[in-house]
């Protein structure tokens, strides 16, 4: 028995509270999410109850990876006589400030492994025995010059190695990231780390994006609190508060605005200087920040005949730069049941068409086109993964494409060149020679 004094109300309170939160427990558990800490929350007063707080969402079962920032740390280890440029919110790191750089991301990483390695009986984390690993998990390139500014050892995120992080949740660890990136000729560049965060939430299909902030739940110039948004209000959010938008808040918005059109369900907004905000915001039914979640204005579908007008306007401007080749609306008319459209508020914003051919598990992919304002986020991978579960559904396990300048992308996705020889019959007969298009080929069957 305990020696707390407290008024039995409290424990009823609790015990309430326990019980309500439940059925949050259950929804949580084996859910991965993806965690971002940026640096002025590790210098802050708070910050031992918030790994105090991940800590507990992992020995209730939830699978974590915890992005860090670094920005103060790196500020204050440059010193104020080495001042770092910056342009459209990204440190312009010069080779002389790597040092630092790594310094102070290194010293955040020891910080939060020693952390969360406290297992006082004084601790709240006290026989939790969590385990945390870090790893090189991203793979970098640098910017490069934009509007004329060489960014030079600032780099962006090029991949992420899913496996590797999904190895070690399973493993039933938390799992480390810095804001650091090794490119394949061996060079360390200074990375963004909520693009670090966000590229990996959708990279091991993440199921939340949680992004701690200075201030809490998102505010508009008037005072009003939103605790939840749809993607399209946020967006709309985003573009009509352009001064609020420069702030560490909003910068975690726009964070979770990404992600979540990138493909995660919901992200959250959540203050670092709150205690418990992260516990309140995940287990009441209330929270305690702001939730941005996909809503059902963007859907990929089966085409229909109203959508020929869409698909004109959509895969007109790539048949005039030789993309695609050119279809007429009779045609699109007649092989509208072909097609799947992504559709964004109304607006076609994809396409991509299949066509089985009369060889027994074998079909083609063709008219693969989004729209320019939407080519980024993973939209066209999206179709892909949804043609080719169309594809299975009805038997094809072999997957054409034709293709004259995309050939990289098909086959980032899985595709292998293959010879014009090799096309079943039926379609071997349609290839046009002198359009030279390239062909590629993937075994469905191989998808993991």
């Amino acid at each position: 028995m305990s020696d707390d004094t407290s008024h039995p109300h409290d424990h009823d309170n609790y015990v309430t509270w326990f019980r309500h939160s439940c059925p949050y427990i259950n929804a949580h558990r084996g859910k991965t999410f993806v965690i971002m800490l940026p640096g002025d929350c590790i210098d802050h007063s708070n910050f031992f109850n918030i790994i105090s707080d991940i800590a507990l969402l992992s020995s209730l079962g939830v699978r974590l990876v915890v992005v860090h920032g670094a920005r103060k740390q790196i500020d204050a280890m440059l010193g104020e006589d080495r001042n770092s440029q910056f342009h459209k919110g990204l440190r312009i790191t010069s080779k002389s400030d790597m040092e630092a750089v790594i310094q102070a991301v290194g010293s955040i990483r020891f910080k939060l492994e020693a952390n969360f390695s406290n297992g006082l009986p004084s601790s709240p984390m006290y026989g939790a025995k969590i385990r945390m690993r870090s790893g090189n998990f991203v793979t970098a390139m640098p910017q490069g010059v934009i509007d004329g500014i060489d960014y030079q050892y600032t780099g962006k995120v090029r991949n992420v190695d899913r496996q590797g992080i999904v190895s070690l949740l399973d493993s039933g660890a938390i799992a480390l990231v810095s804001p650091l990136g090794y490119s394949a000729t061996g060079e360390i560049f200074n990375l963004n780390f909520a693009d670090v965060a966000i590229q990996i939430a959708l990279g091991i299909n993440a199921d939340k994006l949680i992004a701690f902030n200075d201030d809490g739940p998102i505010r508009d110039a008037t005072g009003n609190t939103y605790r939840e948004m749809t993607l399209l209000k946020c967006e709309k959010f985003l573009v009509e508060q352009p001064e609020a938008n420069r702030s560490n808040t909003y910068f975690s918005l726009r964070a979770c605005y990404k992600a979540c059109d990138g493909g995660v369900p919901r992200a959250h907004v959540i203050s670092s200087r709150e205690d418990g905000a992260l516990l309140k915001e995940l287990f009441t039914r209330d929270g305690a920040g702001t939730m941005v979640y996909r809503d059902s204005y963007e859907t990929i579908r089966r085409a229909r005949i109203e959508d020929v007008q869409g698909l004109l306007k959509l895969i007109e401007p790539l048949e005039s730069d030789g993309i695609l080749v050119k279809r007429s609306r009779e045609l699109l008319e007649r092989e509208i049941h072909s097609f799947t459209v992504m559709e964004k508020d109304g607006l076609i914003i994809g396409c991509a068409a299949l066509y089985p051919f009369s060889e027994p598990g074998s079909g083609e992919l063709a008219c693969v086109a989004v729209h320019k304002d939407y080519r980024r986020d993973g939209r066209a991978a999206k179709l892909l993964t949804h043609i080719e579960r169309q594809a299975l559904k009805i038997g094809i396990n072999r997957l054409y494409v034709l293709t004259t300048q995309t050939a990289h992308w098909f086959i980032e996705q899985g595709f292998v060149e293959t010879l014009v020889d090799l096309l079943p019959v039926e379609r071997k007969a349609l290839y046009n020679y002198q359009r030279k298009s390239k062909v590629f080929v993937k075994h469905l069957h191989e998808i993991r």
